[in-house]
């Protein structure tokens, strides 16, 4: 199994889930990257980036390497989706940054495949370092036209609801015995208790269970919730973890106790809970 490097804190859960995936796939398939590049299409380089969380992989290329390790397609495309529709929001919400020069890794957008992935950038295949098209004078023109039809429209219909507004109360009085407004005021919503959660420890065919969950395989990350990450809240504090409370909620605390666990059972540290963490918990 590779030992792959820690992927950024800053990264959205749903873009990890989908880079652990990926990563694992690899490792399934025994490929290198020149080779993994050599049977889908896309550069090492950009696998490199992609398997780093340095870059959103476009759908095609996950779609390749779901063939090459055996995976189903449809599911990696469905977290595929989340993920894309994760990572575009995010780069919306950060001011864009121009970058000087073209370099490998332009940035967390680049105009490369990754971006028309996160559909950001320019379109895929264009120039790399290319710009975007300014509109000409003819361009500010039609802009200015549109805006100001839309103002004499406005302009219109104001005078002639204040037309009728007029006519219809003689001397501008509106009616004053319209009588109390009967609609009821909005019920009461009250927020949904949070479910609890207990630790009841039992051990079945040499493996602990904890009440919660029998999954041997679910992929959880920092930022997830239900009872999978009570589960495993509850072994790791068998195991002499502390993850805080059993809460079902995956937090800071509980990725750092799953990061103690995984050094000392010998995983890749990368707080994020597989199969092989899941063994070294039930075992």
């Amino acid at each position: 199994m590779s030992r792959w490097k820690e992927l950024p804190e800053e990264l959205n859960p749903r873009v990890r889930q989908l880079v652990v995936r990926l990563r694992r796939l690899k490792d399934h398939s025994g490929l290198s990257l020149r080779q993994l590049a050599a049977k889908t299409g896309y550069s090492a380089k950009s696998w490199e980036r992609y398997l780093g969380g340095r870059s959103l992989p476009p759908r095609d290329a996950v779609e390749a390497l779901a063939r090459i390790g055996a995976d189903d397609p449809t599911r990696l495309l469905a977290l595929y989706e989340v993920a894309a529709e994760a990572w575009g929001r995010e780069r919306e919400a950060v001011p864009a940054r121009t970058e000087g020069g073209a370099g490998e890794d332009a940035g967390a957008c680049e105009a490369t495949d990754s971006c028309a992935a996160a559909g950001t950038g320019p379109p895929a295949g264009g120039p790399a370092g290319s710009e975007r098209e300014q509109p000409g004078p003819r361009g500010r023109a039609l802009h200015i036209t549109v805006v100001a039809g839309v103002v004499t429209l406005v302009l219109a219909l104001s005078s002639v609801v204040l037309v009728l507004v007029r006519n219809s109360g003689g001397d501008g009085r509106t009616a004053a015995h319209s009588g109390p407004s009967t609609t009821p005021p909005p019920a009461a919503t009250s927020s949904p208790a949070l479910p609890t959660y207990t630790c009841r420890f039992e051990r079945r065919a040499g493996q602990w269970y904890a009440g919660n969950s029998r999954t041997q395989d679910a992929i959880l990350a920092n930022g997830l919730a239900g009872p999978d990450i009570a589960e495993a809240q509850c072994l790791l504090r068998r195991a002499g973890f502390s993850p805080g409370d059993v809460d079902g909620i995956y937090g800071p605390l509980t990725e750092n106790a799953v990061k103690r666990l995984q050094k000392r059972a010998g995983l890749v540290v990368d707080g994020i809970i597989g199969p092989h963490t899941w063994k070294a918990l039930r075992g």
